[in-house]
């Protein structure tokens, strides 16, 4: 979802050294010994990995993923294997963050618990940043027009409730997929608590969830890369929505109205220091 951001010296010259002819034969085999081990040393560096930061890896490897992206694009799914196996493995030092920051307290007891989004890249292909989240945090249900999406949790827990849009009607003897109050079906994908032991979750244009809500049930972490990113230009604004119960009597509970609603809800962003290259 969319968030505002809010002088020098000079070398003495040496004394000139006689050698004799001996010192002068030692001189060069020694020499040419140093040369082939750094020879050796310089070829060994060619030849090795780079290593790279947690950060730096997330953001090449997200860039690659996401080389193709435009609205309804979703990667191959070795690139969604690779990606999430990725994710699994960051942990909150990885990219700076740890519950006793701020953003995860909840500072005034009068409202909602505040949500916080922690800004790292966005271009036209993807973004990522984290979620941060007070007990008790709410993000409301909301959509992601076209878009793939990875979300993993760093630490704490959280109740994940997803939503697809149907595309057929559980009743047989009511085939309607829009209700009269302009409200659309949607059948549950996900309704489970998670945590930062739970593997990457991912959502694509059509299925998977597309449509989520987050409640924190501890303080929270999400780390979220997405792409490619909310566009207004495009037509593809966050929209929210509300649910209420179908009533049809083949839906086991699976299903619920949801019509999309203007929503209050913000969120303080954060624009996070650049670790990485792009």
């Amino acid at each position: 979802m969319p968030v505002q951001i809010g002088g020098s010296k000079v070398a003495e010259p040496r004394a000139r050294v006689e050698l004799s002819t001996t010192a002068v034969a030692d001189k060069g085999r020694t020499s040419s010994k140093k040369i082939r081990r750094r020879r050796q040393k310089g070829s060994a560096a060619v030849g090795a990995a780079p290593n790279l930061s947690p950060m730096q890896t997330l953001f090449n490897t997200s860039r690659e993923v996401f080389a193709g992206s435009s609205p309804g694009f979703v990667p191959p799914p070795d690139a969604v294997a690779r990606l999430s196996a990725l994710l699994n493995d960051i942990k909150p030092n990885d990219v700076g963050v740890n519950s006793g920051m701020p953003y995860f307290k909840h500072a005034d007891s009068k409202g909602p618990p505040r949500v916080s989004y922690l800004h790292f890249y966005d271009c036209s292909k993807f973004s990522f940043g984290i979620f941060c989240l007070p007990k008790s945090g709410v993000i409301p249900l909301h959509n992601h027009p076209g878009m793939t999406v990875f979300s993993k949790i760093l630490f704490g827990s959280m109740h994940l409730k997803s939503y697809d849009w149907a595309k057929s009607s559980p009743d047989s003897n009511d085939n309607a997929l829009e209700n009269s109050d302009g409200a659309r079906l949607a059948k549950i994908n996900t309704d489970a608590v998670f945590d930062a032991s739970s593997e990457t979750v991912v959502l694509y244009p059509e299925n998977g969830g597309n449509l989520h809500c987050f409640t924190a049930l501890t303080p929270c972490a999400v780390l979220d890369v997405l792409g490619p990113p909310y566009n207004h230009a495009e037509g593809r604004d966050c929209a929210y929505y509300d649910e209420s119960p179908y009533l049809g009597s083949c839906g086991d509970g699976q299903y619920s109205w949801l019509k999309e609603v203007p929503t209050t809800f913000e969120m303080t962003g954060t624009q996070m220091p650049r670790k990485f290259v792009v």
